[in-house]
């Protein structure tokens, strides 16, 4: 008994070894942020499951002022996806096959890397596969992409101490990010962008200040209206940033570093002025700190397509994290 137990020991132990080698040397994964290589045959491709993957994988963004896709996708047939094919970020294999297979897999041909597999004997089952995975592919994808987006913040780093020092969070971002605004428990961190800017808020509310009910929106739309009043400015008096009233804006539950939080995507617009885009906005329950903290990713680009700018303030918000928990902090923030 001990021989076979030694013996078993032994293979699962070697096995582990080859399993490390293989990680160890898979080449890096490549590929711009949001983008989805697609493994499919040409006819399938241009039929209903090609119609059915775009439907999903190719759906428009939330939030945005006009319609862009979840991801930028190149197809590929299966003898094309090959050597340096394979080292894609993001990969969706979708095949006929004798057997049914509905999944994701980690690091298959390079690291980081996701893919997606859907096989099925019929072109039928396929698309229902498809229609069913969809949800939990994509989210996988995402969030390789914000890792990815994360890991790529620390190759120039903002070393900028103020947030932590004030409010008692963190924030991961790159060096090009810097704080435009404080002002008493109020931060404006902007970035240059070619056409514009890349903005984010950071500021705190009363803890019970959004109450758990169908008046949600409202008041949070109250909240950001009168955070821009006080704090975002128009170019004459009486212009300021307000939520554009024209499209109500999206509302989900979340969890941002361990805390319950609301998700808000929408339309921001500069009363009495042209002047819009979109924005993200996370309202985190601090209950140590007796808090809500809020921290919002904003975009002002005319004419330039915003999905990618509004990915990369997304990464750069859900890198947070409350590096105090001393509730007189809080107390003594509020009273400022």
């Amino acid at each position: 008994m001990k021989k076979l137990l030694m013996g078993v020991f032994i293979f699962l132990l070697v096995l582990s070894c080859k399993d490390d080698k293989k990680e160890k040397y898979l080449p890096n994964s490549v590929g711009a942020i949001n983008t989805l290589s697609v493994v499919i045959d040409n006819d399938m491709w241009k039929g209903q499951v090609g119609d059915s993957i775009r439907k999903y994988f190719a759906a428009a963004v939330d939030g945005l002022p006009w319609e862009e896709p979840l991801f930028s996708i190149h197809q590929m047939p299966p003898e094309v996806f090959t050597d340096f094919a394979r080292n894609s970020r993001n990969v969706l294999i979708v095949q006929k096959d004798s057997s049914v297979i509905a999944g994701v897999k980690e690091n298959l041909f390079a690291k980081p890397q996701q893919v997606g597999i859907i096989k099925a004997p019929t072109q039928e089952q396929i698309m229902d596969k498809v229609a069913e995975k969809a949800p939990e592919i994509i989210e996988t994808f995402k969030k390789n992409d914000i890792r990815e987006s994360q890991e790529r913040f620390t190759r120039s780093l903002n070393k900028e101490t103020a947030l932590e020092e004030e409010l008692g969070i963190s924030l991961t971002m790159p060096s090009i990010y810097k704080i435009a605004k404080q002002e008493e428990n109020f931060f404006w961190i902007e970035r240059q962008i070619r056409k514009g800017t890349m903005n984010i808020l950071v500021y705190e509310m009363p803890l019970n200040s959004i109450p758990d009910d169908s008046t949600r929106v409202d008041a949070i739309i109250k909240m950001r209206d009168s955070i821009g009043e006080k704090y975002v400015p128009g170019r004459e008096e009486g212009m300021y940033m307000i939520t554009e009233k024209a499209y109500a804006p999206y509302v989900f539950d979340k969890e941002i570093a361990g805390r319950d939080a609301i998700e808000t995507k929408g339309m921001w617009e500069v009363k009495n002025f042209a002047m819009a885009g979109p924005f993200i906005n996370y309202i985190i329950e601090d209950k140590p700190n007796d808090r809500l903290l809020v921290i919002e990713g904003f975009t002002f680009a005319p004419s330039t397509n915003k999905r990618d700018y509004m990915f990369e303030l997304e990464a750069v918000l859900k890198t947070i994290e409350f590096t105090d928990t001393n509730t007189d902090l809080a107390k003594a923030t509020t009273k400022k």
